[in-house]
């Protein structure tokens, strides 16, 4: 089996429900998961405990070459260490979301993140690995098997991000995630299935319906049955 065909790509906006979705496949399928936004999340939180710029790109590119990131790929454990600590809660936080576009959006940076994903996959422990994010398809595994692309109409996907993060204002958090989108989109284009990419819509599925959806692809790209 090459490295490409331990991957099961998954790509999508905020709010679509791909990390969701992920999890749960991984775990019911005996997969291992890997949330390449956590990743990034845990190198946005470096750069600034370095107390560096995330707007400044040399600074960014100094903290990547030192970022002793530990992440597993059990779909059960999703902590994140950079280094001795444990930064799985402190990824999550508003400064350090706010300070991931800046330190994806370089070029030299996501290419060193993209191979440590590829050598991560490559010595998993699992016949494959679900692996979400945003190039997954098209950049880190354009020749896996199966690349798929979650997606949902803005407005539910606004609405679902909204009832996660309870006690927020739902017209800011729509307001933030097309922001979101918006900044990504500028360094990578995941609203958009490239060719061979199966787009799986979950404007009007539930949750079990997403799986189900996501299941199906993955067994006929991978050539397996589920009942």
């Amino acid at each position: 089996m090459t490295d490409a065909a331990k991957f099961i790509a998954i790509d999508g906006p905020a709010g679509s429900g791909k990390s969701s979705v992920s999890k749960a496949v991984a775990r019911g399928e005996g997969y291992g998961y890997l949330d390449t936004g956590a990743a990034y999340r845990a190198l946005a939180w470096h750069v600034l405990d370095r107390g560096a710029d995330t707007s400044d790109e040399q600074a960014v590119l100094a903290a990547a070459s030192d970022f002793p990131l530990r992440q597993g790929l059990d779909p059960d454990d999703r902590r994140v260490h950079v280094g001795d600590v444990d930064v799985t809660e402190a990824i999550r936080e508003p400064r350090v979301s706010a300070a991931v576009s800046g330190v994806a959006r370089v070029p030299a940076v996501r290419a060193q993140v993209n191979e440590a994903f590829r050598r991560m996959v490559a010595e998993a422990p699992y016949d494959a690995v679900v692996v979400e994010g945003r190039d997954i398809t098209t950049v880190v595994a354009p020749d896996a098997p199966v690349r798929i692309l979650l997606t949902a109409a803005p407005e539910v996907r606004a609405a679902r991000r909204a009832a996660e993060l309870s006690g927020e204002d739902a017209a800011a958090v729509a307001t933030a995630l097309h922001q979101r989108d918006a900044k990504d989109s500028a360094v990578v284009d995941f609203l958009t299935a490239a060719p061979g990419v199966d787009v799986v819509d979950s404007s009007e599925l539930d949750f079990a319906q997403t799986i189900a959806a996501v299941l199906a692809v993955i067994a006929e790209r991978r050539g397996e049955r589920h009942g």
